[in-house]
């Protein structure tokens, strides 16, 4: 019987989906299928990476193709199609242009690869995963969306240069929605150990965090053109990484509740869950405070509004 590798298809071969590609065929986690209607971008795409692979010492194979029957039986399908933020523009403007495309897509992993488990980065994230999900009908396990990884990586970075510590020994989580109404878990901040509220003043730590919920758009203020790439990508990779090897991580990430923290009604918001094998494999629960539950209100709220627009979307 012959070995299978794990396979992993990229929608989409921009920035963000190209150096997801990219992150795949270095860490070596599975053959690599990179998807674009522009069949030229993928396949050009596809050959540069994988002609890096005799300096770098990968032996992924990497394709690229706009047939989606070049997908089956992948592994993970990891979702970029879509318009990126431009500069003064809301995650939210993006959500009648970007729904179509996901719609598209989704229809083309049901019928080719019905058993992945998908990890949806296009934005607006929240919705896009949510509707992913509806065009799908996968369980919760399979569908998840990216945003804390990236919002957490922020925020640890900010925190590590405020400090001038290594992003090594920082722990810093962001759960709700990846948004402005994204919510850092600044009292569970720490560094190796130590609590953030103890290192840094309260204006320092509130600049940290507005900083974090305006970091998309700092970084699209400075591209001009197009948004963050590298950052988002090794996102998604974190997680994709998980499943394949079976970790167990506990990362924030966007999935379904189904009760949790109150909420369901299909709503899909960034929390703590347990990844592995599986998809994700337990949603953690924790006690918060008065302030933060109602900042995590805030945050639930937002993914409601933009989900109801989903009712425009033809």
């Amino acid at each position: 019987m012959a070995h299978k590798r794990n396979k992993i298809a990229v929608i989409g071969a921009g920035f963000v989906g190209s150096t997801t590609a990219h992150w795949a065929a270095q860490k070596e986690l599975g053959d690599v299928v990179i998807l674009d209607i522009n069949e030229g971008a993928a396949i050009g795409k596809a050959l540069d990476l994988a002609q890096a692979g005799p300096i770098e010492m990968f032996d992924t194979k990497i394709k690229g193709t706009n047939k989606y029957e070049d997908i089956a039986d992948s592994d993970v399908v990891i979702i970029t199609a879509g318009m990126p933020r431009k500069p003064g523009m809301s995650r939210d403007e993006l959500v009648g242009i970007n729904a179509k495309i996901v719609k598209d897509v989704c229809e083309g992993v049901k019928k080719y690869a019905p058993n992945s488990f998908v990890i949806v980065v296009c934005n607006p994230m929240d919705v896009m995963a949510v509707y992913a999900k509806q065009i799908l009908g996968f369980p919760r396990e399979r569908v998840i969306g990216m945003g804390g990884c990236l919002d957490s990586a922020r925020f640890r970075e900010f925190i590590a240069e405020e400090l001038n510590v290594s992003v090594k020994d920082v722990n810093g989580i962001v759960i709700g929605n990846h948004g402005d109404a994204m919510m850092p878990l600044v009292r569970h901040a720490s560094v190796s150990g130590i609590p953030l509220t103890e290192l840094l003043p309260a204006d320092k730590i509130a600049a940290i965090v507005a900083r974090t919920k305006q970091a998309g758009a700092e970084i699209g203020g400075h591209l001009k053109t197009g948004s963050a790439y590298y950052a988002p990508s090794r996102g998604a990779i974190e997680m994709a990484e998980a499943i394949l090897k079976d970790q167990k991580r506990v990362l924030p990430v966007a999935v379904e509740l189904t009760g949790e923290f109150g909420v369901n009604e299909g709503l899909m918001v960034g929390v703590l869950a347990t990844i592995g094998g599986k998809g994700i494999e337990k949603v953690h629960k924790f006690e918060m405070n008065p302030a933060e539950q109602e900042e995590f209100k805030k945050s639930v709220d937002a993914v409601r509004t933009l989900v109801s627009a989903l009712k425009n979307v033809q």
